[in-house]
């Protein structure tokens, strides 16, 4: 009899009126229901580690797959995803919409001119005048469908460049390869209607992130290395580009080491060294100059990664977020971690996947496994 009555102590008053038996079974209905689509867990935000002076809250956690991210100069936040295939804006005080789906693999957002870029594997789509229209989203138009099909490293990061090119990277179709240099394992940029495209960087295997210099105006990317050469080879990179054109090394050399099977006797040497080897497997992805001035001033043109961690890696490595700090000419003075505690020993609870520097100064970090947003601030 107790275990009837304790559900039916916590029935709503909406049911006081109900004879005791049918609120009984009523209750027991309610609790049904909740125990089959239970409330979302809390996230252990008092987990992640950050260095002192920062704290870390929940932007928004109705964001499933959030990966990249560009925002409005008035302010809406825009969040591609993948395996979902939705594209997402969030403004503040407001419930998060749904302004694309079925798209294929749109990890990739970028903002120019009121429009809303979009991509989506073989494809680039526009939505037109979107902040207007966020209610009721117009169809996406086709910009371009040059690109390649495959789906593997299909999915791209985009961006718009000082030069008012979108930049779109073309990873290569498989763990490693040789295919056409001059459409597989490139970075392009092409303009805004589409036209005009042409390779910019050959020999990147897979850059799901990329800023340029706030002062050089140098474009800036992540590349995540090879799989299968054993747990600790070879590093992921974040590399610079500083001649149109120049190749960084894929497949015949992976962060200054030769591919076993394809390096076929060249010099490493040849290509572009990365500026900075970032560890074996640590899937970095978006990445982002800190422009803003919230964080302590020697933050100031630091390089933000979000490091989305490995997935075959006897022991787990990445699921943070890394600060990389360069000198005035470009050189590596040290690498360190911002945050950390996504990994919980050999199980992690979420994964970066990008950051954004906001207006404020505060940083965003998407994490496509939990869903959620991130704010990270700085408060002395």
């Amino acid at each position: 009899m107790r275990a009837l009555l304790t559900p039916y102590a916590r029935i709503p008053r909406s049911f006081a009126k109900i004879r005791p038996i049918q609120a009984v079974a009523a209750a027991l209905c309610i609790a049904f229901i909740t125990s089959s689509h239970p409330a979302r867990a809390a996230l252990p935000l008092d987990r992640i580690k950050l260095p002192k002076g920062f704290q870390i809250e929940v932007y928004s956690d109705k964001v499933p797959g959030a990966r990249a991210m560009t925002l409005s100069p008035s302010g809406t936040l825009f969040v591609g995803s993948r395996a979902e295939g939705k594209v997402y804006a969030l403004r503040p005080g407001e419930p998060v919409r749904v302004v694309a789906s079925g798209l294929n693999m749109p990890a990739g957002v970028a903002f120019r001119d009121g429009a809303l870029y979009a991509s989506s594997v073989s494809r680039i789509v526009r939505l037109d005048d979107i902040e207007r229209r966020l209610d009721n989203p117009p169809a996406p138009v086709v910009v371009t469908d040059r690109f390649p099909t495959e789906t593997h490293h299909g999915w791209k990061f985009i961006a718009f460049g000082p030069d008012g090119y979108l930049y779109v990277p073309v990873g290569a179709p498989c763990n490693v390869c040789e295919r056409d240099e001059n459409r597989y394992a490139t970075i392009m940029k092409m303009k805004a209607d589409g036209s005009d495209l042409q390779v910019v960087a050959r020999g990147v295997r897979n850059t799901v992130g990329f800023d340029w210099h706030p002062v050089t105006r140098e474009l800036w990317f992540t590349d995540n290395g090879r799989d299968m050469m054993g747990d600790d080879l070879p590093d992921c990179e974040l590399n610079r580009l500083t001649q149109p054109g120049q190749h960084f090394g894929f497949p015949y050399c992976h962060a200054g080491v030769p591919d076993p099977q394809f390096n076929k006797g060249r010099a490493c040497s040849a290509f572009v060294a990365p500026i900075a080897k970032l560890g074996p497997h640590v899937a970095p992805l978006g990445m982002r100059f800190y422009t803003g001035k919230q964080f302590p001033a020697d933050y100031r043109n630091n390089i933000l990664i979000a490091e989305h961690g490995s997935w075959n890696r006897s022991k787990r490595i990445g699921y943070r977020v890394k600060r990389v700090i360069v000198d005035d000419t470009g050189k590596l003075v040290r690498q360190e971690i911002f945050a950390e505690g996504w990994l919980q020993g050999e199980t992690p609870w979420g994964r970066p996947a990008d950051v954004l520097v906001m207006p404020d100064g505060a940083l965003l970090v998407s994490d496509d496994m939990a869903g959620v947003i991130y704010r990270i601030s700085y408060r002395p």
